[in-house]
């Protein structure tokens, strides 16, 4: 057997047993990014939108970070993978929109390929664990610590300034405070200058998301993400309904967040409890080059997904929109569901 179809199946050999429990049937709505699903008529759609979304986990046998750093990020990479999944959601609902669904057998678009791309487990890669473990290293973070909520969001913005293909503004608000008008001048689009200073290590990496094709100047898709603590040791339950509400925006990334040390990448909830994509399966390391192609069963969770009680979560989080156009009304609409201690 070739050591490319060995490493696919131990692959698929984790994540087929997965022990998760299935989603009940219920007369609670349940609510995934901005979409509304009927437990007991609409299962199977909820459960391919589900699966359509790219899913991040640990993984071994990458190259070392930084060249004689980890070659897994088992244990401390988490949060990591779930600002990964969160911000290739974004570049999903940018390039091929929210309705686009993922299919095992299908020919994938163009499009899926190159956002799929940008998150390999390659130091050339745009968002890739090298990238963004290095880039952590600017924000007081060790390469193999554990980051938060904020030190992702951080890290996502540093990064997607290099990004000239996706060309995706991200604004992660300060002191519970989102500025529009400073959103407003970060999505003017400007064409980056050819002379921008780089580092040597991060220049390979953007050469690969550097758009060609000469987009004109106008506005640029924003991602907009909002670190809270939603209470002191536990989430205040006079939050709950506001942040289980975000979830139904239409404009929805879900939330970043979990327990101590445990990260989770929350889509969605019914009832009293959220809905969450899992990182904390360790997969090995696949090669396009070496396959030929990329073997995407392994990022997207085929199994009914993780639930946690809504009481549980810990209070610090952040919360994630897309938009495709700075208008006022969506801004309005935002502002009247965020009603979380953010000052507009």
């Amino acid at each position: 057997m070739m050591d490319s179809d060995r490493l696919q199946q131990e692959n698929l050999f984790a994540v087929e047993y997965l022990e998760i429990e299935e989603l009940p049937d219920s007369d609670e709505p349940v609510y995934i990014l901005g979409k509304q699903y009927n437990m007991k008529t609409e299962k199977s759609d909820l459960q391919l939108d589900i699966a359509s979304r790219l899913w991040f986990t640990y993984r071994k046998k990458f190259s070392p970070i930084g060249g004689t750093g980890p070659s897994s990020d088992t244990g401390w990479g988490c949060m990591l993978r779930c600002g990964q999944m969160m911000l290739a959601q974004a570049l999903i609902c940018q390039h091929l929109g929210r309705d686009w669904r993922w299919g095992k057998y299908k020919e994938q678009a163009k499009e899926y390929r190159q956002i799929l791309h940008c998150f390999l487990d390659r130091k050339d890669c745009c968002y890739s664990i090298h990238q963004m473990a290095q880039m952590g290293v600017g924000e007081g973070k060790s390469i193999g610590e554990w980051f938060g909520p904020n030190t992702v969001a951080q890290v996502l913005k540093k990064l997607a300034v290099f990004d000239e293909r996706n060309s995706l503004a991200v604004y992660v608000s300060m002191d519970n405070t989102v500025v529009i008008e400073d959103i407003k001048t970060m999505c003017k689009y400007q064409p980056h200058s050819s002379s921008m200073a780089q580092s040597d290590f991060h220049q390979s990496a953007w050469s690969r998301c550097t758009d060609t094709s000469g987009q004109s100047s106008g506005w640029r898709p924003l991602l907009l993400i909002v670190p809270l603590r939603l209470g002191i040791n536990h989430i205040n339950p006079v939050y709950i309904d506001a942040f289980k509400g975000c979830f139904k925006m239409s404009q929805s990334l879900g939330a970043l967040g979990g327990k101590p040390n445990n990260a989770y990448y929350f889509i969605g909830f019914s009832g009293d409890e959220l809905i969450y994509l899992d990182p904390h399966t360790t997969q090995t390391f696949m090669d396009p080059e070496e396959t030929g192609t990329v073997q995407d069963q392994t990022y997207h969770c085929q199994k009914s997904p993780n639930r946690m009680k809504v009481l549980n979560l810990d209070p610090s989080v952040a919360l994630a929109s897309f938009l495709r156009r700075c208008s006022w009304a969506s801004f309005v609409k935002m502002k009247m569901i965020l009603i979380i201690g953010v000052k507009w």
